[in-house]
């Protein structure tokens, strides 16, 4: 964990369950969301349950609905039809006490740049009708816990792209939310930085922190989240554990196989062999997920197919979107 990320301060404020362990009961409920923007939509009837200390990932390209989603979530943006409940009060503009429970991390940066980092969260926290001491107090806990106690008085344009996204991010904490969306926190982001800023979400939600993280990032999704909801063009195609998503291949390997004399003879054997299911692709045996991997090698290796030659390649979840829209993830 970076040196930064180790403010004890900030973390043990959202420490409220065992680490790992969401708490019992609904943090956020999203009924049947729609919106459209004239013949666009945005999103087509929606629906989503977000456990208390969970870390869901919503996944998908470019325009998919992410950020209208986000937007909803926070009662920046009205849906046109649908309901989005906070810890069972209704999140909308009018919904000041729902606001209070969650805090956004925006897509595009918002700071104000001829404002020092101190001044900044000075703002930020004012709008949340904290008193001084309060907010002094957690103001110096937030610059130190992402490191930045150091640059507190310098003016905010003069930092790195990491820097601000850091400065982002507490800002949205300062209230001590329950839920936090973070809508594309890493966009522009050296990989340094977006790596400390993993290990300081992943802290925070060990610690009791609800987090929604959307995010056209695969590896983002696959690093970060135990429950990911795949999302394109305004609908919500599938969601679950990384595991159940996977499931829902036909395929649960690929194995590319040698330019090797044997190999015809090694895949008729394979073909023959009822325990095994596999389909030929050129040079490349697509296992399915119900065959042992044992009998495969062990025929290969039977006709002078030596497993070393083999390469094995488990699939993800660009192959989850593929088989779920029939196209190839798009950014």
């Amino acid at each position: 964990m970076p040196a930064w990320a180790n403010g004890h301060g900030l973390h043990d404020s959202f420490r409220r369950e065992p680490a790992g362990r969401p708490t019992v009961g609904g943090m956020l409920s999203i009924r049947s969301v729609s919106k459209s923007y004239g013949s666009l939509t945005a999103l087509d009837d929606v629906s989503l349950d977000i456990a208390a200390g969970e870390f869901l990932g919503l996944l998908g390209p470019n325009g998919a609905g992410k950020s209208t989603l986000m937007s909803i979530i926070a009662g920046l943006k009205q849906p046109d039809a649908g309901t989005v409940d906070l810890n069972g009060t209704p999140a909308t503009r009018e919904g000041d006490a729902a606001r209070h429970h969650l805090g956004l991390v925006p897509q595009n940066i918002a700071l104000y740049d001829e404002l020092s980092a101190e001044e900044n969260l000075q703002v930020f926290g004012e709008l949340f009708d904290l008193d001084h001491a309060t907010l002094r107090s957690r103001i110096a806990e937030s610059l130190d816990a992402v490191g930045l106690s150091d640059r507190r008085r310098d003016r905010v344009k003069g930092f790195s792209g990491g820097m601000k996204r850091r400065l982002n991010i507490v800002a949205a904490l300062l209230h001590r939310p329950k839920l936090l969306l973070c809508d594309e926190p890493t966009v522009g982001v050296d990989p340094q930085s977006r790596n400390a800023i993993f290990e300081f979400l992943e802290q925070l939600n060990r610690e009791g922190l609800t987090v929604v993280y959307s995010t056209h990032y695969m590896e983002e999704a696959t690093r970060l989240c135990s429950r990911i909801a795949i999302i394109d063009h305004g609908k919500i195609l599938a969601e679950g554990s990384l595991a159940q998503l996977l499931a829902q291949l036909p395929t649960a390997e690929q194995l590319s196989l040698p330019d090797n004399p044997s190999v015809a003879a090694a895949l008729t054997s394979l073909r023959d062999l009822g325990s095994v299911t596999s389909t030929e692709l050129g040079h490349t045996l697509a296992i399915a997920p119900n065959t042992t991997l044992s009998s495969v090698f062990r025929t290969l290796e039977k006709h002078g197919v030596p497993s070393t030659d083999c390469t094995l390649t488990r699939p993800g979840l660009e192959d989850v979107f593929l088989h779920l829209t029939g196209k190839a993830f798009r950014e």
